[in-house]
């Protein structure tokens, strides 16, 4: 690993020097065990610790099929899913992996003892497949987590309806927590040059995911003026739907649930902020029942912010805790978009407001490739930034997990791979001058 190293850091090094340059045996990847799937069994989701299922392995450097890269991941970043995978909830996803390695000769790769995750990456390509033009050995790029095999006609409209479409790093195998990642090609994006790399690898799964949710016609479809109710406002997540509210001119509403929270949020330009612990909601009275009083409460708070008005736009993830106020508060034709269920899947809510009022649920998962593509554009542009926090190491990214999982942490959490420090590969040292105070606003917090 230390030719590859020392070629990425060279930045003298060609494609034809990349290209040339031997691939390892084996390298090292963050992992979870299938003989370890049932470690958690009896426990309280709360209690389950990656800590104790994230594993630190040497793993053969896959096989490179048609239209796939291998790529040197210089930093990666921790994403829920990756908690998710680590704690066997709400399945193994040994299952995902089984049931794509039935799909073809190829995808039998992907069937291992091991699963090696993470949804994000920033690096160099070494090696492309057959059939693979736009990139080549020595590019610095990031990665979507979109994996799609397009066989189908249900994918050419949008690719996230193709029927085989699955979440690279965890619903495939050979993820970005690694020195070394499989993707397609079609996955790949440039890396914004004004970011070093653990901040180029932050944003991807996140900032794609709030794209889709909020502006593309296939989420929301936000545009300027509409008020924007933002579970979160300032985690992983809700941190880029609170920027692309700014950018898009809308009025974002931030929830969040401590003042250190609430001031990210207006670091950020967000003026409009609820402080819900501070404020007491308490939307359930018990474990089965909910209190509709206080999604009343709830609502008027929102107004009094607003200067009367009810918000057009959710923006939801928080799932059963939230989602009968989410249904409640928002206005007569407006929209509740979800994309997760952080808190519960078996969401309630009382229908008579939904029909009513002719309000819309939207689900909304991840981004298609030009959603992926578009909204890393504009990371690249300085329009949006990163929300790095904090940084791991690979040897801690079971901490790293822990931490996310506990919501110990603010924003997104990073964890370097091949990248010996933080701060390395910047190439645009003006652009990111211009920037330095949004792409460090976060840290430390």
């Amino acid at each position: 690993m230390k030719e590859i190293l020392d070629a990425i850091q060279s930045q003298t090094a060609t494609s034809a020097d990349f290209a040339a340059l031997p691939l390892p045996e084996s390298y090292r990847a963050i992992t979870v065990h299938k003989d370890e799937a049932e470690m958690f069994a009896g426990l309280s989701s709360r209690d389950k610790d990656p800590r104790k299922s994230i594993h630190l392995d040497d793993v053969p450097v896959p096989e490179l099929g048609p239209g796939e890269a291998l790529v040197a991941v210089m930093a990666s970043s921790v994403n829920y899913n990756s908690v998710w995978t680590s704690i066997f909830e709400p399945v193994s996803t040994f299952g995902f992996l089984e049931r794509y390695g039935r799909l073809s000769e190829l995808s039998k790769r992907h069937d291992l003892p091991y699963h090696i995750i993470g949804s994000d990456l920033a690096g160099v390509v070494l090696r492309t497949g057959p059939g693979v033009n736009s990139w080549k050995p020595g590019d610095e790029v990031v990665a979507h987590c979109l994996s799609v095999e397009l066989e189908s006609s249900d994918g050419h409209n949008d690719t996230m309806l193709d029927p085989e479409q699955r979440i690279w790093g965890f619903e495939t195998n050979f993820g970005g927590l690694a020195e070394i990642a499989l993707v397609k090609s079609n996955q790949l994006m440039p890396k914004p040059d004004h970011l070093s790399w653990e901040e180029a690898a932050a944003p991807g799964l996140v900032n794609s995911t709030a794209y889709r949710q909020l502006v593309s016609r296939n989420g929301a479809g936000m545009k300027q003026g509409d008020n924007v109710l933002i579970w979160g406002a300032s985690g992983g997540l809700g941190s880029y739907a609170t920027q692309f509210a700014l950018a898009g001119g809308a009025n974002p509403i931030c929830v969040v649930s401590s003042e250190q929270k609430a001031d990210i949020c207006r670091k950020m330009g967000a003026e409009a902020i609820i402080d819900r612990s501070a404020e007491g909601y308490q939307f359930w009275k018990d474990e089965h029942n909910q209190d509709p009083k206080e999604w009343k409460r709830f609502g008027k708070r929102i107004r009094e912010l607003t200067g009367g008005e009810d918000v057009d736009i959710v923006f939801e993830h928080p799932g059963r805790e939230t989602f009968g106020a989410s249904v409640y508060v928002t206005r007569k034709g407006g929209t509740i978009v979800t994309c997760a269920s952080t808190s519960g899947y078996n969401h309630e809510y009382d229908n008579r407001y939904l029909w009513m009022s002719l309000k819309r649920i939207i689900g909304s998962h991840f981004a298609n490739y030009r959603e992926a593509w578009e909204a890393n554009r504009l990371v690249a542009k300085g329009k949006i930034h990163p929300t790095l926090s904090k940084v791991y190491s690979l040897e801690d990214t079971g901490q790293a997990a822990y931490d996310v999982h506990r919501n110990l942490h603010q924003g997104k959490v990073g964890v370097l791979a091949l990248a010996p420090q933080e701060g390395l590969g910047v190439r645009d040292e003006e652009k990111r001058a211009q920037h330095i105070d949004a792409i460090n606003r976060f840290r430390n917090v």
